[in-house]
């Protein structure tokens, strides 16, 4: 976490100062004072950063105009989403679906998938409206797993992506959702994922734009073919690469 110094220091005091200077010398207990709270402003930030996006996550689940994505929020995420209300959800109700052409179907709790061997990247997150947050932690079971434990049928060609909001979709081809830095994810910067950021499981896809990474994911579906999510039908690319879809040029986040 880095932090932003406002001024110079003020100087010790001088033990004999000059009569002469204008204005009056800072004290050592008041240096000593400052600088004690400035400790306490850096050991307390982690925490009032947590409550502020805890609020502004709450904030915008309830505002379905979308203009809570413009408050500014230090930790540098904006939240979106596109229903008027998302349910929260936990150990107790959270099921995550993997259906379609599969030889296996299968229903997972929380449980069910932290017990599944975890992989953790850490990439910038890209938004395609143009911020980004950068050495961003994930961890969770990667979507190939899931696929591989459900047998997938040789006619699949791509994956539908649901989530409990019951309104957002997402899809990938088969081969993307196999890459290594795909996931369902549990964790984001050493911590569970909260409701805000798309808890208790979201879709993460390190190499895309964020909006491929789904919040709230309840369903995995095996499809014969691409079919496009929410943003897509919307005019958004269907391969976001970062740096090479929607027009846009930014580095890319592998």
């Amino acid at each position: 976490m880095s932090t932003e110094q406002t001024g110079p220091t003020p100087p010790l005091a001088d033990p004999d100062p000059d009569p002469d200077a204008t204005g009056t010398p800072v004290g050592r207990r008041l240096v000593l004072g400052m600088v004690g709270l400035g400790a306490a402003g850096l050991l307390g930030a982690p925490v009032l950063q947590r409550a502020l996006e805890t609020a502004l996550g709450a904030a915008a689940d309830k505002d379905p105009t979308g203009l809570t994505g413009l408050l500014p929020n230090g930790g540098g995420f904006r939240y979106y989403s596109v229903a008027s209300s998302v349910p929260e959800r936990g150990p107790a109700d959270y099921r995550l679906t993997v259906d379609g052409l599969v030889e296996r179907p299968a229903a997972y709790d929380l449980d069910a998938l932290g017990r599944l061997p975890q992989t953790r990247v850490v990439r910038d997150v890209q938004c395609v409206t143009g911020w980004r947050v950068p050495g961003t932690a994930f961890e969770g079971v990667p979507v190939a797993r899931l696929l591989d434990a459900a047998g997938v049928r040789p006619q699949a060609r791509a994956i539908r992506f649901t989530c409990f909001d019951g309104a957002y979709t997402e899809s990938l081809t088969l081969a993307q959702a196999r890459r290594d830095d795909v996931m369902v994810a549990l964790r984001m910067q050493d911590e569970p994922l909260g409701h805000a950021h798309g808890g208790p499981a979201r879709l993460y896809v390190a190499p895309m734009y964020f909006y491929k990474s789904a919040k709230w994911l309840s369903g995995i579906t095996v499809t014969d073919e691409v079919e496009p999510g929410y943003w897509e039908r919307l005019g958004y690319d269907v391969d976001a690469w970062v740096g090479r879809s929607n027009g846009r040029d930014d580095a890319p986040t592998v």
